[in-house]
């Protein structure tokens, strides 16, 4: 048993705990707006942006949740910033602008540089516009696309495939290739999250069962790399539920007859997949991507085929 003295005392000691944190919060809050860049900042990195970018140039938040900064880089560049951004390859395109603010509470600037620097290499000096940091990058990472399904979906040839080879075709409305069935079975690039990735990917939705959706590309350059890159959305993919089954990701070769590039994501595979194989050289070829799932349920696919010339490396 506690002495009488000690049980008196305990209030005292809650409300001295309660108080100090209190303070720290106070003192946190009070600090912070010396911490955060102002609008005059953001905009002095936007002219520079403006005034220094190039076609391809992407500008990558750092930390990621720095959301606010978006509203100001000039709309021509594309602003990368979510949850595992710092290791992403960004390769597309041939120079990364980091847009950093290292002064605000975790920012983790050594962590940062440590996933992000890998294949690249700083160009010039960083400027600083208040608490904010300008950095350009050369992206050793970059893999110039010479084709991608996303674009080339307009003119693509989908069907709904059945086991013994019968087709049933998935007409083009303008905007789509909707197929006959439930609504969501249609292809067309739409804006869907990854792990909280954002990714402008072909929308392909397993039709449950052993059919597949099947979309047939033409004008694939040989002699390249053929990447195929596909996941589950938002939530869908975290479940691990038994009766959930495992989707598959397929791209073959139709000039040739023969498979390319396959996935398998069962369930709880989160994140994006890829695999890669190298094309054959020669004349343009004709690839089908296709994707099957014998329950559908919870396994909204959304992915892309890409044909890619190889890094080209960190020069200096």
């Amino acid at each position: 048993m506690p002495s009488p003295s000690v049980t008196r005392a305990l209030p005292l000691v809650e409300l001295g705990g309660l108080l100090l944190v209190a303070l720290l919060c106070l003192v946190f809050h009070l600090r912070l707006p010396g911490r955060l860049p102002s609008e005059a900042d953001h905009r002095a990195a936007a002219q520079r942006l403006q005034a220094e970018g190039q076609p391809g140039d992407a500008v990558l938040l750092f930390p990621w949740w720095t959301e606010r900064a978006r509203v100001f880089v000039p709309p021509t560049m594309p602003v990368y910033g979510y949850l595992g951004s710092d290791k992403d390859d960004l390769s597309a395109h041939p120079r990364v602008w980091v847009l950093g603010q290292p002064e605000l509470p975790r920012s983790d600037e050594a962590g940062f540089l440590e996933a992000f620097l890998p294949g690249r290499r700083a160009v010039g000096e960083t400027s600083r516009h208040g608490t904010l940091t300008l950095t350009l990058y050369e992206n050793g990472r970059h893999r110039p696309r010479r084709f991608t399904a996303t674009d080339a979906y307009a003119k693509a040839r989908v069907y709904l495939e059945q086991p013994d080879g019968t087709r049933r075709d998935c007409p083009f409305d303008g905007k789509v290739h909707r197929c006959p069935g439930p609504a969501h079975l249609y292809v067309a690039p739409e804006w869907h999250e990854i792990l909280y990735e954002p990714r402008r990917c072909l929308w392909m939705h397993a039709p449950g069962g052993k059919q597949r959706l099947v979309a047939e590309l033409d004008g694939v350059p040989g002699g390249l790399a053929l990447r195929l890159e596909g996941g589950i959305i938002f939530e869908h993919a975290f479940p691990k539920d038994a009766r959930l089954s495992t989707t598959h990701l397929g791209v073959d070769d139709v000039t040739a007859g023969t498979g390319l590039l396959s996935l398998a994501i069962p369930p709880g595979m989160e994140g994006v997949q890829k695999a890669e194989a190298r094309l054959p050289e020669g004349a343009p070829r004709t690839v089908r991507v296709w994707v099957q799932a014998d329950n559908a349920d919870r396994r909204q696919v959304c992915l892309d085929v890409l044909a890619v010339e190889p890094q080209v490396g960190v020069r200096g």
